[in-house]
């Protein structure tokens, strides 16, 4: 959770990117959910790795570890150096059986986790797989390679930021080896490096395939994530019973948080409507509505309105941070 998440500005700039809401969840507490619900063994321990993050935050997360039965540990990166460095920096926990998740993606697939398995990377194959971490496995998915961001192809099988390793702590030796030795990709020091060194030196690291990846890196990419957890999860639509609806018509998929009000408009498809906000003589789809937002006279599609905030009259698509007035 160290990154500064500059691609989905101006919405964090005042909120940490896993903690945007999808429907009522926070994206952490839905990715944390998903694979604590996934995993073979218990969750005893959650560690976040941060930079900078305030109290309530820092409360939130410890919450949020223990509403799935584990205890919470709070870390920090405070120098952008790289996935095995940010790893590293929760070493107290890399002992045992460890899954280590980027929490700015949401995934769906059936896990499992075979004893013989060192280690599980979760992929997907994508159209370009320049930008990403690949593999190259052979037929029973056994890894063969890994690269990082290649220029030229060698695998459209991305990384997909879900990892398992039986042994947290040659996991750690594995980390440390390439902070000590300065070994870097691209300037920094890459989990890849880490795993292929264990693959060299014998261990058996298997890919596992997920049946979709969802990314919230930017604006375009959350709205998607959006619409297809509200289509796998809440396809007819949901109405929390706090929620005030007046004369108005929603299509499914949505979400209409506690305390909402929606007077004289349509919502839908792909609307999330956050806790307490409001929404009048509007048209909305496709959009992420925060906390307490009140949104007036508006058609409008592809739009993330933040917490508190007011849009009247904007244009039609539109990106407002925390605390903004646009009218």
């Amino acid at each position: 959770m160290a990154g500064q998440g500059k691609r989905l500005r101006p919405t964090t700039l005042t909120v940490h990117k896993p903690l945007i809401p999808i429907a009522g969840k926070s994206i952490v507490r839905r990715l944390s959910e998903k694979i604590a619900g996934s995993l073979p063994h218990t969750i005893t321990d959650i560690g976040y790795v941060v930079r900078d993050i305030d109290q309530a935050t820092e409360t939130e997360l410890l919450a949020l570890a223990e509403s799935i039965g584990a205890q919470g540990h709070i870390f920090h990166q405070n120098e952008p150096l790289g996935t095995a460095h940010a790893i590293l920096c929760a070493r107290p926990l890399l002992d045992g059986p460890v899954t280590i998740a980027f929490a700015d993606t949401l995934f769906y697939a059936d896990i499992s986790i075979a004893p013989q398995d060192d280690g599980v990377i979760w992929v997907k194959k994508v159209e370009d797989p320049r930008q990403y971490g690949v593999v190259v496995t052979n037929e029973e998915l056994i890894i063969e390679r890994f690269e990082e961001k290649p220029e030229t192809f060698v695998s459209d099988l991305a990384i997909i930021g879900i990892y398992y390793f039986k042994d947290g702590r040659y996991l750690a030796e594995e980390l440390q080896y390439l902070l000590s030795h300065d070994i870097r990709t691209k300037g920094e020091y890459q989990l890849t490096d880490a795993m292929e060194h264990m693959r060299q030196k014998g261990r058996r690291l298997r890919a596992g395939i997920v049946d979709e990846w969802l990314d919230c890196g930017n604006r375009t990419t959350l709205l998607h994530t959006l619409r297809r957890v509200l289509e796998r999860e809440l396809s007819t639509g949901y109405v929390d019973p706090s929620a005030s609806i007046e004369d108005s018509v929603l299509i499914p998929p949505y979400y209409v948080g506690p305390n909402a009000t929606v007077r004289r408009a349509v919502i839908g498809p792909g609307v999330s409507i956050e806790e307490a906000a409001h929404i009048t003589d509007s048209l909305l789809r496709e959009s992420l509505i925060f906390a307490g937002a009140d949104v007036q006279n508006i058609i409008g599609k592809q739009s993330v309105v933040g917490r508190s905030s007011q849009w009247k009259g904007w244009p039609a698509s539109t990106h407002i941070s925390d605390y903004s007035i646009c009218e």
